[in-house]
C-alpha cells in the first residue's frame, strides 16, 4: 500500500483518483505531480514501483502544502479573520455563510437544525 503524505493511497484506484485523498491535492495538481514522476494517469496505484512512489512523495512533500500544515493554515487565516472583526470573520463565528448566499430559506447546513419559534397568539376581545 502506498503511503504518501501519512495518507494511505487505495491500491486500486487509478492514480489521478488515488492522489486526491490527500488534502489539498485535487485532480488538476494530481495530473501535474504524475506528469513529473512520468507515471502514466490511468496506471493503477498497486502498479507503481517504490522508486515512482518516492519520487512522487518527495515532488508533493517539496512543493505542496498538504494534509496537517494545510489544514493549521486555513485554520490560521480564519482566526485571524475573527480577531480583526471583519464580516467574514463575523458570519464565521456566527455560523453562517461567509459568501453571499441567501440565509432566509436556505443555507441550512451552516445554520443547522431548524429551531421552531412559537406564534405570538392573538388578542381575544
Amino acid at each position: 500500500m502506498a503511503r504518501i503524505a501519512g495518507v494511505d493511497l487505495p491500491r486500486n484506484k487509478r492514480g489521478v483518483i488515488g492522489l486526491t485523498y490527500i488534502y489539498g491535492i485535487g485532480s488538476t495538481t494530481a495530473k501535474q505531480i504524475l506528469d513529473a514522476a512520468g507515471v502514466d494517469v490511468s496506471t493503477k496505484i498497486e502498479a507503481w514501483s517504490d522508486d515512482n512512489v518516492k519520487f512522487i512523495s518527495k515532488y508533493i512533500q517539496d512543493n505542496f502544502k498538504v494534509e496537517g500544515e494545510l489544514r493549521s493554515e486555513v485554520q490560521l487565516s480564519i482566526k485571524r479573520l475573527m480577531d480583526i472583526v471583519c464580516y467574514r470573520g463575523l458570519r464565521h463565528r456566527k455560523g453562517l455563510p461567509v459568501r453571499g448566499q441567501s440565509t432566509k430559506t436556505n443555507a441550512r447546513t451552516r445554520k443547522g437544525k431548524k429551531k421552531t419559534v412559537a406564534n405570538k397568539k392573538k388578542a381575544t376581545k
